[in-house]
């Protein structure tokens, strides 16, 4: 879209000035984000959300609002309010905190100026992650609103092992005869009963959680304090185990998910205990025994569902995940088969630390 396409979209909602300048922001692979310079007080965030995937942009709109009034609600008198939590406006026609042509939808945050985010996976930055995400939970601990699943059944195990059978019996892609096929199942199966154990009980309770839990999807002063979490597209309910368990998948591998060098592969402690650390800290106010004596397993979970994931859509021939060749989806498999044979083994030592806690 021209500029001036994206300018009569941004004046839908009631900016502090006249735009001057509308550039791309970030690096983000689901919205396509830019920044609205303005010759106002204010900068603002002007961001298409992606209704291919975010299908109720209703529900995923209503799970932000009711989260970050939450949380402005609990910090109000803080001199930092507007940096603490992210501010949406109001569609001036309806009112509503997204404005839409009936195709595409979009909505406008106001930039948080004097803020940074960072890529860097290290022990320090994974320790300030764990503390951000388990306050960000902790602050809506507590709050009254009923939030729906903006993905539903996002991190539900039970259904990614029912998927990966299914596509099993279909074979769409004439792939199940291959040994390396074979020898993933082998490794994988054995332990899909474990793994959707707690999803099938019930005995976690649901928490609102970030559900992409990133050290880049946190904000920092220039003095490194901790600001905010933003991306709150995936806000919904979950278990803990979710942001817990996703943030260590990526984060504690010792390579890329798509490194086909599988005896590179490690799960590494240094960034659990860090994260951990941080996290127990950021959740003290809520989470209760069970759930931390379940954090270990959500480490080994995350990979394991990934590697079920990456699995189930190379059997069915590739139609879900982008790839870059032929078996980019095998050798994700393998990658993460092996994260989770290395977490398994160090899950000892996880509970041993969880429980020194």
């Amino acid at each position: 879209m021209d500029t001036a396409g994206l300018k009569s979209i941004a004046e839908q909602f009631p900016l502090k000035g006249n735009i001057t300048e509308i550039t791309p922001l970030g690096n983000g692979l689901i919205n396509d984000t830019l920044l609205v310079r303005t010759d106002g007080s204010d900068d603002y965030v002007l961001q298409r959300i992606n209704n291919a995937i975010f299908r109720d942009v209703e529900l995923l709109q209503h799970n932000i609002d009711c989260a970050t009034a939450h949380i402005r609600r609990k910090l109000a008198g803080d001199p930092l309010v507007d940096k603490k939590v992210l501010t949406f406006l109001p569609c001036r026609d309806t009112g509503k905190s997204y404005w839409t042509d009936g195709q595409t939808y979009w909505r406008v945050s106001v930039f948080i100026k004097d803020a940074f985010n960072y890529e860097t996976v290290d022990p320090a930055y994974s320790y300030c992650a764990g503390k951000a995400f388990g306050e960000f939970e902790a602050m809506l601990a507590d709050i009254p609103e009923t939030l729906g699943e903006t993905i539903p059944d996002f991190h539900n195990m039970a259904l990614r092992a029912a998927q990966l059978h299914k596509a099993m019996e279909k074979d769409a892609a004439g792939r199940m005869s291959k040994p390396e096929v074979k020898a993933l199942l082998d490794a994988l199966l054995p332990f899909e009963e474990q793994m959707c154990k707690v999803h099938r009980e019930g005995k976690l309770p649901k928490r609102i959680c970030h559900c992409d839990p990133k050290v880049n999807n946190i904000m920092f002063d220039a003095d490194g304090n901790i600001l905010c979490v933003i991306d709150l597209d995936t806000l919904m309910p979950s278990f803990v185990l979710s942001d817990f368990g996703d943030f260590l998948r990526t984060a504690a591998n010792t390579v890329a998910e798509d490194d086909p060098a599988t005896d590179k592969v490690d799960f590494r402690m240094d960034i659990f205990e860090a994260f951990a650390k941080g996290y127990i800290e950021g959740t003290r106010s809520f989470l209760t025994p069970i759930e931390k004596e379940h954090l270990p397993f959500a480490a080994c979970l995350f990979p394991y569902m990934q590697a079920v994931r990456f699995l189930t859509d190379y059997i069915g021939g590739d139609t879900y995940y982008k790839i870059k060749y032929p078996e980019h989806n095998l050798v994700r498999t393998q990658n993460q088969a092996a994260l989770f044979q290395s977490a398994m083994k160090k899950r000892p030592l996880m509970e041993a630390f969880i429980s020194s806690l």
